[in-house]
């Protein structure tokens, strides 16, 4: 049985689940989410808890059950708490600002690089050198912070570039002068 899988998820207060077929939508708070799972994997809610069950010990219902439970949990927490991801702008001259619903960001190039707001995802951006992506999908706040961060990815001489905020950019020594030789 799958660890994952087999543990159910809670519903918490305020929560709304809709079951239909193999359909699910959560409604919450923060927002509504809708996921299509798979048909063979069955899933049921009881009380104040999601259950997801698979009809056999195949590989390829093992992986789908975790894989199901998984994003189920994603949701209700995307509705109740919401995801957030900060990003850090390093660079002299490097700089990020919010006009209207368009990230707008100095990164070097002769030119502003422009980003949408998309629908579901808010940009905040407290300093000139720190953006904040929420939402209630997790795996849209992911996806668009990854598309800010490949605008300017770090690197790794002086570390210039977009980074998280939790992520260690491994620093690499210059080129050594020439009358170095050992």
């Amino acid at each position: 049985m799958s660890r994952i899988g087999k543990k159910p998820v809670l519903i918490p207060a305020g929560v709304d689940v809709k079951l239909d077929g193999n359909h699910i939508a959560v409604k919450g708070p923060k927002g509504e989410l809708s996921l299509d799972f798979n048909p063979e994997i069955s899933v049921e809610v009881q009380g104040t808890e999601i259950v997801v069950s698979r009809p056999s010990d195949d590989k390829i219902h093992r992986s789908l059950h975790g894989l199901t439970r998984t994003l189920i949990s994603n949701m209700v927490i995307g509705v109740t708490e919401g995801y957030k991801k900060t990003l850090e702008v390093n660079g002299v001259g490097y700089r990020a600002q919010k006009q209207g619903n368009n990230l707008v960001m100095n990164l070097g190039y002769s030119h502003q690089v422009i980003m949408p707001e998309v629908e579901g995802i808010s940009i905040e951006v407290p300093s000139a050198n720190s953006i904040v992506i929420s939402g209630a999908d997790k795996q849209l706040v992911g996806q668009f912070a990854a598309k800010v961060r490949a605008k300017r990815p770090p690197e790794p001489y002086k570390g210039k570039g977009i980074k998280y905020s939790d992520e260690h950019i491994r620093r690499k020594e210059g080129k050594a002068a020439k009358g170095s030789k050992k």
